[in-house]
């Protein structure tokens, strides 16, 4: 099988390289190109633009950084609108509204294209191993076809229905995510500034009813000052905006998600924004007088 793959930061070179190493053909394009280099070192074809590789590949799945990225690899000149047909499927896997899915499935099905989003639940470790789990949403008979591929990114697959359920769920997801992280922060400093050792906190919370891998996973990096980005936090905020609109959009009141998204602002203020997202941790390192 061959398929085609735009956008290669974290996710996307690990998730491209999956696929090269279980046996499929791959066709990588990236804004820098010279990122594409490691990949054509294990097999990968470079498309010069995002409309060769379509062109050349009759599904290509893309994984990029937001809704404007998303949009402009769809739309610009040289863009996958230029070569997408019938018979062709684009699946997008970014983190993005449902409003740009809706967006770009208007434009892919305009032109007689198939279009699936398929964003994905965890980061840079998961979609190294092929554990991700894949929250997919629109063209039916598109998100069969993928199937393998998808076998080879993910643990579990999930067809949620129409374009945008799957775009709403990553953000829910992530929003959960990014509310525990911050909660999480608090009681590590919490532990510290009360006399307590934070190392044992997490023995605590690994034996009881909230133990999670997020916890056991980051918490130690943490306390070492180890913020290598597995998820960025610039991301991670991004995401925390887009799950409070979609909040407005319902009329849900989101308090908890509300301040969670004021500390990740801080921390981009601090610029931290390239470092994982639990580099929020940091915020509550700043003693005020």
């Amino acid at each position: 099988m061959e398929v085609g793959f735009l956008g290669l930061g974290i996710m996307g070179k690990a998730m491209s390289m999956n696929l090269l190493k279980n046996g499929f053909k791959v066709t990588v394009w990236n804004r820098t190109l010279s990122k594409c280099n490691e990949l054509v070192a294990h097999g990968a074809s470079i498309g010069k633009t995002p409309a060769e590789v379509i062109n050349k590949c009759t599904i290509t799945i893309a994984m990029l950084s937001d809704p404007a990225a998303a949009l402009s690899v769809v739309l610009d000149k040289d863009g996958v609108l230029e070569q997408i047909c019938g018979g062709k499927g684009y699946i997008d896997m970014s983190t993005v509204d449902p409003e740009t899915s809706f967006k770009i499935n208007e434009a892919i099905t305009s032109k007689g294209g198939r279009f699936l989003e398929a964003p994905v639940s965890g980061s840079k470790q998961p979609a190294e191993t092929g554990q991700l789990v894949i929250l997919a949403a629109g063209d039916k008979a598109l998100y069969e076809a993928a199937i393998p591929a998808f076998d080879i990114l993910g643990k579990k697959s999930f067809f949620l229905g129409q374009v945008g359920n799957g775009a709403k769920m990553k953000l829910v997801v992530n929003m959960i995510m990014g509310s525990m992280m911050n909660a999480f922060s608090e009681g590590l400093t919490l532990a510290d500034r009360s006399g307590l050792n934070p190392h044992d906190l997490l023995d605590v919370l690994d034996l009881g009813a909230i133990a999670n891998p997020m916890f056991k996973g980051k918490g130690p990096a943490m306390l070492q000052n180890n913020y290598s980005p597995a998820f960025p936090l610039k991301h991670q905020q991004k995401d925390m905006r887009l799950a409070l609109a979609l909040g407005d959009e319902n009329s849900v009141p989101m308090p908890v998600a509300a301040a969670s998204n004021e500390a990740f602002k801080k921390a981009r203020s601090m610029g931290l924004g390239d470092m994982d997202f639990s580099a929020v941790f940091e915020t509550l390192k700043v003693i005020h007088y």
